[in-house]
């Protein structure tokens, strides 16, 4: 298999300099990497720093309000340091000419569908031209209703692309299978660890939910496109996959299999270099039992459960639009934890959806002191543009709302680290990420990047490991010590699998 570019992303190119900004989800990191591609395809010189940059873009998140301010405040930022700036992303896409005309200080305003003609519209910003800003559309129109309709659409979907034809190879096209393809694709950092994007969009109609709006409707990856690029990320020193859409568990619906994760999951653990695959975004009305025993029991795949729950009281539940319930939700972890029992689990959850009692509340309560979660994330709701829940009566008010949130966010922290306390004396498998001022630090099976907290390794009092030894990209079998809030202590007893052309 051939790359479009090389994986380093140290090369230099001369000229033209553009710095991707990376705001939101790991969905998003993945799409720049994908701007990355086209854009040192056109010889434009790709950096994570905007010092010195011709170009700015930021890639922006338009979930919730505060991920709005920080991208109005990024691009706001990347004005200051004198470069071109051009808004990208979830916040432009959903947006458009509405942004454009409230933020003077961006040159320009992209959508998704100008996604395969970057480089062009870059060459535009610094040439001093003017590119109207698009008026946003629900991007679930774009699509045909039926989902096995929807790949053969040209419709614009960031992630998904693959280099179809290249100057030196005039034989490759649309028919070519993808492991033969050039995977389009530049990384933009040297990590252990990558996203792989399964799918774009979704078909949920969750009420408080604004994504599948300007994401579009659900469209799979081929398992084949899929494969190709876990092997190229592979190549480039990955080490663990995570593999991130809007719903994992959708994967493949649109492909004609349902059962489609579960069979990919052994698939991508068996690529040469991958020592771990961890799955994440899983509704949980979806979660069928074959792919709870495929994520717990298959060798190489994390035994981690990102279950997207948002609250447990199946009133609430209802008016979201969203099935389940607490006693619901508790069987299906005990069936993970029947197959895996030290499987991690996280889950994000709203507070003050309109309507919310206090019975809810406790209701809620009672499912987080039952559910033994790794990591919770709480957030209190707010009105979202375009969403069913911004016109539902029964509002909860602003200060109810904050006294809940604080009261299960304190709960939440409380909870977790009696979890981790849970895993004293347990061994774990921890992948190391990175080395600084001798620290080692690294996430054992239960912690996914960013948001599950961390492991860090300490020196053994004799025997095990030796910590100097160890490089970012190990995988070391290890005894957990100590806690700290949610984040571990944990004595590495021995090399699992070492990071290949690491000097030791």
């Amino acid at each position: 298999m051939v790359s479009a570019t090389s994986p380093s992303p140290a090369d230099h190119v001369e000229g033209r300099r553009v710095a991707l900004l990376t705001l939101g989800c790991a969905r998003n990191e993945v799409d720049s990497e994908e701007l990355a591609a086209r854009l040192h395809a056109d010889g434009w010189q790709v950096t994570t720093d905007g010092e010195g940059a011709d170009v700015v873009v930021v890639n922006t998140c338009g979930f919730v309000e505060k991920a709005k301010q920080d991208s109005i405040q990024t691009l706001l930022a990347a004005a200051g340091t004198g470069a071109k700036v051009v808004a990208a992303g979830c916040m432009a896409e959903r947006y458009g000419r509405e942004l454009a005309d409230s933020l003077p200080e961006a040159q320009a305003v992209l959508s998704f569908d100008d996604y395969p003609d970057i480089a062009a519209r870059l060459n535009a910003v610094v040439a001093g031209e003017q590119i109207t800003a698009h008026t946003p559309r629900d991007r679930r129109e774009l699509l045909p209703l039926t989902p096995v309709q929807r790949r053969d659409s040209g419709v614009s979907l960031p992630g998904h692309g693959t280099v179809t034809r290249t100057p030196t190879d005039t034989d490759t096209d649309e028919h070519t299978p993808a492991h033969l393809r050039q995977v389009l694709r530049r990384r933009l950092d040297t990590g252990p660890v990558a996203s792989l994007k399964l799918a774009s969009g979704c078909d949920r109609r969750c009420a408080f939910c604004a994504i599948p709006a300007f994401r579009g409707a659900f469209v799979s990856r081929t398992p084949d496109e899929l494969l190709a690029e876990a092997e190229w990320l592979a190549k480039s020193g990955v080490r663990e996959l995570v593999l991130v859409s809007e719903n994992s568990t959708s994967y493949g619906k649109d492909l004609g299999d349902p059962r489609a994760l579960e069979k990919l999951l052994p698939q991508l653990a068996a690529v040469t270099g991958i020592v771990r695959v961890r799955a994440s975004y899983l509704q949980p009305a979806e979660t069928r039992p074959g792919l709870v025993e495929a994520i717990a029991t298959t060798p190489g795949v994390a035994p981690y459960f990102d279950l997207s729950f948002q609250h447990s009281s199946e009133p609430v539940l209802r008016r979201m639009r969203r099935f389940g319930s607490t006693d619901r939700f508790l069987e299906l972890l005990a069936s993970a934890r029947a197959l895996a029992p030290d499987a991690g689990a996280r889950s994000n959850f709203i507070v003050g959806f309109p309507g919310e009692t206090r019975a809810d509340v406790d209701e809620l309560v009672r499912f987080l002191t039952e559910a033994r979660l790794d990591a919770i994330g709480m957030f209190d709701y707010s009105d979202e543009d375009g969403t069913e829940a911004a016109g539902l009566p029964g509002k909860v008010s602003a200060a109810t709302i904050k006294r809940r949130y604080d009261r299960l966010s304190a709960l939440a922290d409380e909870l977790c680290s009696q979890r981790a306390e849970d895993r004293l004396g347990s061994t774990v498998e921890v992948l190391v990420d990175s080395i600084e001022d001798g620290v080692v630090e690294g996430r054992a099976a239960h912690q996914a990047p960013e948001v599950d907290g961390s492991t860090t390794l300490v020196a053994p009092v004799e025997g095990g490991v030796d910590l100097a030894a160890l490089r970012p990209g190990d995988l070391v079998r290890a005894t957990v010590t100590g806690t700290e809030g949610v984040d571990l202590l944990a004595v590495p007893d021995e090399m699992i699998s070492a990071a290949p052309g690491a000097a030791r």
